[in-house]
């Protein structure tokens, strides 16, 4: 079994990664928000065929550090799996953390090579660019969720999982949020490739029979949004209500809920600049892994919860 400092020493480490993988997600947004996504090219995993992009334009240089800091990713990522294996005991939860973790990174790569090379990036309109973006979204969610569970699982005994109601709730509310996330990343590409000068603008060429498709789903979001911050208030409240070990993460869930739709309202009435588009990101990604953490206690006996307070 590992000691308490070395078990210390891999937490820090996995919470790292996590915070890196979230600056390589917000990166990925940047260049999609500055049609940087062509920057190499149709050309993967080189760069306009090059390994190092010569007299590079600025898409270039910003597509191709993305691609940079998602090699450097993955070898945070193989390391943290070599680690897991050699300081924590077979079966144990962290284990199996780090390993979808991997999995999901390479799908993670495998599915942003498909972006490039089908050039579903930058200013192409096809409809093809939904399905894969909604893919690329899932697993970048699913991804973000196993650095964190590998990253929580250290602070105590592998987790006994309960089912039940708190299973489907817990089920129901992770979906929601990746239906949400669809819908928002939808409306994203939506904002970048057909932009409008105003709030009143936008509104009309929503409902404009001859806008593009990506323009006509943007009204969805808000009224997704709308829902599944109604959904999550009520887990929140109704999980702090059961179960007192988990309230804080619970304030914490509604915390973030607060703060993405202010973010929310505030990218709609600024008509989504870029700066606000990342800001709205971040906070979803905050509002994910606060989520993932208290579907994860919900599904763990007081008696586990109570060990990892200690």
């Amino acid at each position: 079994m590992p000691t308490r400092a070395s078990v210390r020493r891999f937490a820090r480490y996995a919470w790292s990664v996590l915070a890196f993988n979230l600056a390589v997600v917000l990166w990925g947004a940047f260049v999609r928000a500055t049609g940087a996504g062509a920057g190499c090219g149709k050309h993967w995993p080189l760069c306009n065929g090059e390994m190092l992009p010569r007299s590079p334009s600025l898409n270039t240089v910003i597509e191709f550090t993305h691609r940079v800091t998602s090699g450097i990713d993955l070898v945070l990522v193989a390391l943290l799996v070599f680690w897991a294996f050699r300081a924590f005991p077979p079966r144990h939860a962290v284990r199996l953390g780090a390993a979808l973790s991997a999995v999901f990174l390479m799908t993670e790569a495998l599915l942003g090579a498909a972006l490039v090379l089908l050039e579903h990036v930058a200013k192409n309109q096809s409809s093809a660019r939904a399905y894969s973006l909604s893919a690329h979204l899932v697993n970048t969610l699913t991804l973000r969720a196993c650095l964190t569970l590998t990253a929580w699982w250290t602070a105590g005994k592998a987790p006994v999982p309960r089912g039940g109601r708190a299973a489907w709730m817990a089920a129901c509310s992770l979906g929601t949020v990746m239906i949400l996330g669809v819908s928002g990343a939808i409306a994203a590409l939506g904002d970048t490739l057909f932009p409008s000068r105003s709030l009143a603008e936008g509104w009309i060429r929503d409902f404009d029979p001859a806008a593009s498709i990506f323009v006509r789903l943007r009204v969805l979001h808000p009224a997704i949004a709308t829902l599944a911050g109604a959904w999550l208030v009520y887990y929140a409240v109704a999980t702090a209500g059961r179960r007192p070990l988990l309230r804080p993460r619970a304030w914490m869930l509604l915390a973030m809920v607060a703060g993405q739709i202010t973010a929310g309202v505030a990218n709609l009435l600024l008509s989504a600049p870029v700066w606000m588009q990342l800001v709205h990101l971040l906070l979803a990604d905050a509002l994910w892994i606060s989520l993932v953490l208290l579907c994860a206690g919900t599904l763990e006996p007081d008696a586990v919860l109570a060990d990892k307070s200690m």
